[in-house]
């Protein structure tokens, strides 16, 4: 802009007459305007543009030829368009492509093309998707262009025009293509931005004047992109060395290829696994996409609750601050005294009706145009007195008069029939009865139904009035009544029509009082968070504002006036219906729908009934730009006032530019057009006064959009791109005082150069909100205050809620609403402006008919950013993602924002607003909620959020050694950290150690028919038993067979591959028999051999088996075709069946010579992947089954039931050791026929009157989910649960105090005490170290703060206080078990309630890991370490799980104080993260808690970046909605941000037989893109 003032204050621009600088006649103008009509429309070829154009203007070029070629340029643009008046910014109608709102002027779309360009095309990873989530498209999304709108409600014109035409589009703006914009110079005028918004469309000329600027400028842009170029990546990773494929992640190559074909493209990564490179090539691009967050300027921390640093936001030392002085009040001129003035509304009403009954008062039209009755001032009178008198003496229940004055009434009148309305509106006031108009509901679920229903309800509704046709469209219930829509009152629904009312008698008078402070009609509005309320109006200030209307527009009688708005409230109302009354006006209403099908219609009504006055929004102006090219013969010369009611909105400014353009030639004076502000509370605020007043000229500002964000004026001389132009909206209304006020805190009075929200006090404003006493207070009874605290005026001032400022000339200037004001990091961004950035973004067809939602959502105490689009039915992946990223990068360098969230949704698919707009707030709940259903999501979690606290640094040098803590422990008067259980060594039978084989030999002589197993079915029926003596013979049989036909010598290795029964117990006594050291496995599923046959490979082979024992059924499968698909079947040992095994007495049973001897090997797959054996002594199985004994008071005459898989760890040892041992009965429950029986476990207990049983995870998740909801059935089947003692759940991992209370609590119907349930703790060096038990004190609870646990620090808190985090002891310590808990790193020992690693010693643990691969001395010191200080001498074995001892206030059976041992979780599956330690499995539980189709959810981290899996348990529609919903819950809780969202099918997260998951192969299967996702979302 040439003549841009550059002074720092607010220096307006004031528009000189455009008419100076139109140089070019006409006809040519409205030549030029068609040519780029046409070609936004794509009837024309952008060559054939050109041409044309410059025929065109060839005889005009020549008159500046002399000029300096920099300033040539400027003019030559200038004058090329249709000449732009000088500051302003759009004058070309922007037709369909600019989707509707052409918003803010061309300049717009060419500042976010250059701010575009700025950018290096950045590889940003795209989100996969699962083909079936493609297609899904919305079910109406093919409805006819016409049926959508835009939000008529919050202002905004997003809409398409009707013209379905689309012009060839590129891409991506080339680079050269920026290069020519650079020259041409940002230009104020359109025909840079006609070439913005056709990548092709720059006209010649332009392009060949290069000037010395334009050189440097070209050399500047050429240095940048050859740096950015070559600028390496940020590393994120901290792996730079060996990331150096991630510099040219080649996405495109890897993604075409077939699911299966992952074997060649695997490439090593950072950890040394092996993963598909499409997968891990994205998460680099990711990693290089990642920008260091915008860390503000100055850092300062405040404390949030406790200790937790958040950043926060410190304001920038740089920002603009107002320097301007105080504001003065500013008053409007004085109300005019008119002699004749009615004392009321009605008084007119009556006038007019009696004097002027042929009086034309409203003409309404049908969707053809066609006038289809006028309403005449006479039959308004009559009609709305019939009404009246109907309403009030023929509506009775009971005798009583239904109504009585005062009571509030609902209209229900459909917006293509303003007569009804008008009747029905007039005759609840001559009944002295509140009418309270709303919109008429479609279906029962409308968006914001229900809040009307609540505002009805709140005002006492009991009747609702309506049309005829309206009332049988109503949904009807089953009796044919009008259904009662969710939320709303009862209502007695009255049809209004002719035939229903009755003519009152003669000498019946309604009473036509003087205006009195009475309610007289309640508009509703709706607030930002969906609520809505209802205004009411007093009969004084309706009066009032009407006589302010009048005097402001200079309305006289009998005048016409067109009217586009609806009519029920707002300036519809005002203008359409109550002040037209006033005046005997003759109003033309434009219904809503004729405008849809002929956007024309109401500037041919203007033209026919050559109207005086037409009140439109600007959308309006807009849609008939893209329709008037068929119209020759109109003419708008009758036009003294174009009033547009949205005129505060920021973009009607160009929407104005370009009507005028346009419709210049058609008669329209420039002067006419009249914007107006106005809010539901303060009523018109500011209108621009029509010509004859003798006005100042209007005024527009160009303001920098910087300094807005911080509240503050400053007209924009520099920065190109981030400016915002606005139009005044003209004086304050007659006999108002109007001020702006801070918009937070006290209403002090702003700075001349601040922006605030308006605030007014005059008398035609709305009195107070209905039934809400406290906001009536703060919104229409503010009293603003001077600086120094001095109220500026005893009256009171109602805020406006629109934000602005006074400029030159008294004009007022509106730059947005306090509805769309977000508060972002301490700035303020306008909804409305940031929908016009997305909006300006190529290729605008993109969004479908421009609709486009932003709204703020509050996530770790800031606002962020979220915006919604409907995308075209036609748009493909690649257009989406491109579309996304560069809305992003549009709205980061315009507004300096970054977008937290950015959502697509399928056409037609977000709530409507009653005039087809989006309705915002119930797009917003939908969002939170997870129910918007999006079809592409993009989060940008890592750029906005930027007050995250501080990584955690160990400081170097500062390690406190293992003395010094012993000593701060002992100074703090803490004990340190150990405990045991009851001491075995004076329980040692002095006679020789027994082995388990001798035991089992002994009992089969001693109590030979005892019974010591007893399995069960599926059906529950007993399946196979076995006394003492079978099990000694079957054992002597397998012996024998292990000898003869394997020919297996003494210390061999024997695989047992059997379902969990009586063989595998039997085997595994044969195998101690013969000498031979068993190996349990676990046999193969036969559905899922792919899988589950190379863990039985593996095992045999790293276990060494020289043989395999099994079953017939089992040994055809390990060789069966189907099996050496999965692995090479040639290779297996020899493979015995013993399923009819000879029987033979074996003649010598094996004697270990010593109790060192190794008895048998327990293999488990831990939850991080890895397979591990570990060797268990004789004397380690003898000493584990005798501590079990003692914690289980287990004895021959007991029974107990053991609901676990057989293979490893205490599940093996009470399947196998323990009976054997101590002579009790086992009854054996498989956990696998729970999956077709969930009650076979708790029948058996009860059938059996158990005592005490186990079980595992996965067991109790089976019966809570399962039997749920059949605890009645149960009941009905005699299970009783209330002889239970203890039920005990086997698990290697923190208590899942969750599913355990909900299993107490489902089956305490069925008498399962609450103190029954507690779990046990085991890991590999140990299989038992706590386990509950029969006596002893209750498990104990404590809550700890989870984020002081990410420090590695206890701090206990009080239950339900925030972050806390509820903890269970794992059982008691075993009799022998010696715990200690010792310092991960200096291996010192800890004090009570600290955290480190648990230790522990005891006669049970194993004797060290048995693996092929030589890595004994690497885990050596897993079994066998010691403590760096303290006690030394002691043999420590490491468990490598977290945890702490706390000694608590409970005695145990010895009468010492109870010392609890808390396991926090597993060291190798913790998260390093921001250099704090997490748990992924309190992750897993906030995420699960976000949404309640995440059925499951698993956690790993790949690179530093987090993962997060989660099952979708619903249709894969919900997919999307989860991905912001887990970000903002790991954001909230954790403080961490999310970078990979992967949505799974349910049973996608392997889980083994603990019900532990398998996180690291899962991580394996992502990274080999095995999982089959639903959707991956990549969160830049």
């Amino acid at each position: 802009m040439a003549e841009r003032s550059s002074t720092g204050l607010l220096m307006m621009m004031l528009d000189p007459s455009p008419a100076i600088a139109m140089t070019l006649p006409a006809e040519v103008r409205e030549k030029l305007a068609e040519l780029e009509l046409e070609l936004s429309e794509g009837d024309i070829t952008q060559k054939g543009y050109e041409k044309k154009r410059g025929k065109l203007l060839a005889p005009y070029i020549p008159q500046i030829q002399g000029v300096d070629p920099s300033l040539q340029i400027e003019h030559r643009i200038q004058t090329s368009s249709q000449v732009a008046p000088p500051g302003s910014k759009q004058n070309k109608p922007r037709a369909a492509n600019s989707r509707d709102e052409c918003f803010r002027s061309d300049l717009h779309t060419e500042a976010v093309q250059a701010a575009l360009a700025k950018y290096k095309e950045r590889k940003m990873p795209m989100p996969s998707k699962r083909r079936s989530v493609l297609v899904q498209s919305s079910v109406e999304a093919c409805t006819p262009p016409d049926t959508s709108s835009a939000s008529e409600d919050e202002g905004s014109l997003r809409r398409q025009g009707r013209i379905a035409s689309s012009s060839p589009y590129q891409a991506h703006p080339s680079v050269e293509h920026w290069f020519n914009r650079v020259i041409q110079g940002s230009s104020t005028s359109s025909s840079a931005s006609s070439t913005s918004s056709h990548p092709g469309g720059r006209p010649h000329h332009a392009t060949n004047t290069t000037s010395a600027s334009a050189a440097t400028v070209l050399a500047d842009l050429m240095a940048h992109t050859q740096l950015d170029n070559h600028s390496a990546p940020p590393d994120v990773t901290g792996l730079s060395e060996r990331s150096v494929h991630a510099e040219h992640p080649q996405v495109a190559s890897v993604r075409g290829l077939p699911r299966g074909y992952t074997h060649t493209s695997v490439m090593e990564t950072v950890d040394g696994v092996p993963v598909n490179s499409r997968v891990s090539s994205k998460i680099q691009q990711l990693l290089n996409t990642l920008k260091r967050p915008k860390r503000p300027p100055l850092r300062e921390f405040f404390v949030d609750d406790f200790e937790e640093l958040l950043d926060v936001q410190h304001p920038d030392p740089n920002q603009p601050k107002p320097e301007g002085g105080e504001m003065r009040p500013l008053n409007g001129e004085p109300l005019g005294v008119v002699t004749n003035w009615p004392p009321s509304l009605l008084a007119s009403l009556q006038r007019w009706g009696t004097t002027q009954p042929k009086s034309p008062c409203l003409t309404a039209l049908d969707n053809a145009s066609k006038p289809i009755y006028t309403l005449t001032y006479g039959k308004l009178w009559t009609r709305s007195q019939k009404l009246a008198y109907t309403l009030l003496n023929k509506l009775s229940t009971r005798n009583e008069p239904l109504l009585r004055p005062g009571d509030r009434v609902a209209l229900v009148f459909p917006n293509n029939d303003p007569v009804m309305f008008m009747v029905a509106f007039y005759g609840c006031l001559l009944a002295e009865l509140v009418p309270v108009p709303i919109e008429v509901p479609l279906t029962r679920k409308d968006a914001g139904s229900q809040q009307v229903g609540f505002l009805l309800g709140s005002c006492g509704v009991t009747l609702a009035l309506t049309t005829d046709a309206c009332q049988k469209g109503l949904p009807k219930a089953q009796t044919g009544e009008v259904v009662t829509f969710k939320g709303w009152p009862r209502l007695l629904w009255f049809v209004t029509d002719g035939k229903h009312v009755v003519k009152p008698p003669k000498d019946w008078h309604p009473p036509i009082r003087d205006a009195s402070n009475e309610i007289a009609y309640i508009e509703y509005k709706t607030s930002k968070e969906g609520s809505t309320m209802g205004i009411t109006v007093s009969h004084s200030a309706m009066l009032a504002h009407c006589h302010v209307l009048t005097q402001a527009c200079g309305y006289t009688e009998g005048e016409i006036i067109t009217n586009v708005l609806d009519f029920k409230r707002d300036a519809g109302l005002w203008h359409g219906v109550l002040t037209s009354v006033m005046n005997r006006m003759h109003v033309i209403s434009i219904p809503y729908s004729l405008m849809k099908v002929n956007p024309l219609s109401w500037i041919q009504k203007v033209h026919t009934y050559k109207a005086r006055v037409a009140v439109v929004k600007s959308r309006d102006m807009h849609w008939s730009l893209l329709a008037q090219r068929d119209q020759r013969d109109i003419s708008l010369s009758s036009l003294r006032m174009l009033i547009v009611a949205d005129g505060a909105n920021p973009w009607s400014i160009s929407s104005c530019d370009a009507f005028l353009n346009v419709f210049q030639a058609r008669g329209l004076r420039p002067e006419v057009i009249c914007p107006c502000a106005s809010s539901s509370e303060a009523m018109t605020v500011a209108i621009r006064r029509p010509p004859e007043m003798g006005v100042p000229p209007p005024g527009k500002a160009v303001l920098s959009m910087s300094g807005l964000s911080y509240g503050v004026i400053r007209v924009d001389t520099e920065e190109k791109l981030s400016v915002l132009t606005v139009q005044d909206v003209g004086q304050v209304m007659p006999g108002a005082l109007v001020c702006v006020i801070r918009v937070e805190g006290t209403p002090y009075l702003c700075r001349t150069d601040e922006v605030g929200e308006i605030c007014v006090s005059s008398s035609s404003t709305g009195i107070s909100y209905y039934g809400l006493p406290g906001m009536t207070k703060n919104v229409f009874e503010t009293i603003p205050v001077t600086s120094s605290g001095a109220p500026i005026s005893d009256r009171p001032f109602t805020r406006t809620s629109l934000l602005g400022f006074i400029g030159p000339d008294n004009l007022v200037f509106v730059v947005g609403k306090m509805d769309g004001l977000m508060v972002v990091s301490g700035r303020r961004h306008n909804a409305d402006d940031v929908v016009a950035t997305a909006l300006a973004v190529e290729p605008m067809k993109f969004v479908y008919r421009g609709r486009i939602a932003v709204f703020s959502v509050s996530v770790l105490h800031d606002e962020r950013i979220v915006v919604v689009a409907e995308q075209r039915p036609d748009a493909s992946e690649e257009d989406s993602f491109q579309w996304m990223s560069r809305v992003l990068q549009a709205i980061d360098s315009i507004h300096q924002a970054g977008v937290y969230c950015l959502a697509l949704v399928p056409a037609n698919t977000l709530p409507k607003a009653p005039l087809g707009g989006i309705h915002i707030s119930e797009t917003k709940q939908r969002f939170l909620e997870g129910a918007l259903h999006p079809c592409n999501v993009l989060m940008c979690p890592h750029t906005c959020v930027t007050n995250l606290p501080k990584p955690r640094q160990k400081q170097p040098g500062t390690e406190v050694g293992p003395a010094s803590m012993i000593v701060g422990n002992l100074v703090a008067g803490k004990r340190i950290a150990q405990a045991c259980g009851r001491d075995v060594s004076q329980l040692e039978d002095n006679d020789q150690f027994l082995y388990m084989q001798d035991v089992l030999q002994w009992r089969a002589q001693a109590t030979p028919d005892h019974p010591l197993f007893l399995l069960l079915n599926a059906k529950g029926t007993v399946a196979n038993t076995a006394s003492c003596v079978q099990l000694h013979k079957r054992a002597e049989r397998v012996a024998v067979a292990l000898m003869e036909r394997g020919r297996l010598n003494t210390g061999d290795h024997v695989a047992l591959v059997y379902p969990p029964g009586v063989d595998l117990i039997a085997t595994f006594y044969g195998c101690l028999y013969a000498g031979c050291v068993p190996v349990t496995v676990r046999p193969p599923h036969p559905q899922n051999l792919a899988t589950t046959l190379p863990t039985v490979k593996m095992i045999v082979e790293v276990s060494k088996s020289v043989c395999i024992l099994t079953t017939q059924a089992i040994m055809k499968l390990l060789k069966s075709k189907e099996a050496a698909a999965a692995v090479d079947i040639k290779t297996w040992p020899l493979i015995l069946d013993t399923d009819d095994l000879p029987r033979k007495r074996i003649p010598q049973i094996y004697k270990p010579p010593t109790p060192e001897m190794l008895a048998y090997l327990d293999f488990s797959v831990s939850t991080t992947g890895i397979l591990a054996g570990v060797k268990m002594s004789h004397a380690a199985t003898s000493a584990l089954c005798r501590s079990i004994k003692l914690q289980c008071e287990l004895y021959p005459s007991r029974q107990i039931a053991i609901c676990l898989d057989p293979y490893c760890g205490l599940g093996f040892a009470l399947w196998c050791l323990c009976s054997v041992y101590s002579g009790h009965q086992s009854i054996l429950v498989p956990p696998l026929e729970l999956e077709t029986n969930p009650s076979l476990w708790l029948s058996a207990v009860s059938q059996f009157k158990v005592r005490v049983t186990f079980c595992s995870y996965s067991v109790m998740e089976m019966c809570t989910k399962g039997l749920g909801s059949q605890t009645e059935a149960l009941r009905l089947r005699n299970v009783n649960l209330s002889c239970v003692r203890t039920c005990m759940v086997v698990a290697e991992e923190r208590p899942r105090i969750t599913l355990t209370q909900s299993f107490s609590k489902i089956f305490k119907d069925l008498g399962l005490s609450s103190r029954a349930v507690s779990t046990t703790f085991g890991c590999r060096v140990n299989v038992a170290i706590c386990l509950q038990g029969t006596s002893g004190p209750d498990p104990t609870t404590v809550y700890l703060d989870m984020r002081a646990l990410r420090h590695d620090r206890v701090r206990l808190v009080e239950r339900g206080s925030p972050h806390s985090l509820p903890l269970t002891e794992s059982g008691k310590i075993l009799p022998g078990v010696k715990v200690i808990i010792a310092n991960t790193e200096t291996k010192g020992p800890l004090g009570d309630s600290h955290l480190g690693e648990i230790w522990v010693s005891s006669p049970h643990n194993a004797t060290g890991y048995y693996t092929v691969y030589g890595e004994e001395a690497l885990h050596a010191d897993h079994f066998s370490t010691r403590l760096s200080f303290g006690d030394t001498q002691t043999l420590w074995a490491r468990t490598g799980y977290l945890g702490f001892l706390r000694r608590t206030e409970l005695t145990d059976a010895s009468g010492e104080r109870h010392d609890a041992l808390y396991v926090v979780g597993s060291l190798d599956e913790t998260l390093e993260l921001r250099g704090m330690r997490y748990h992924p499995t309190d992750i897993e539980t906030s995420v699960i808690r976000s949404h309640k189709s995440i059925a499951e959810c698993a956690v790993f981290t790949w690179t530093n970046l987090l993962v997060v899996v989660v099952e979708l348990e619903g249709s894969e529609q919900e997919a999307l909605d989860l991905v912001a919903l887990v970000t903002n819950v790991v954001l909230e809780e954790h403080y961490l941000i999310v970078g990979v969202v992967v949505v799974v099918d349910p049973g996608v997260i392997p889980i083994n037989s603990r019900g532990e998951k398998q996180r690291m192969h899962l991580r394996d299967g992502f990274l080999a893109d095995q999982l089959d996702p639903i959707y991956v979302a990549y969160n830049m």
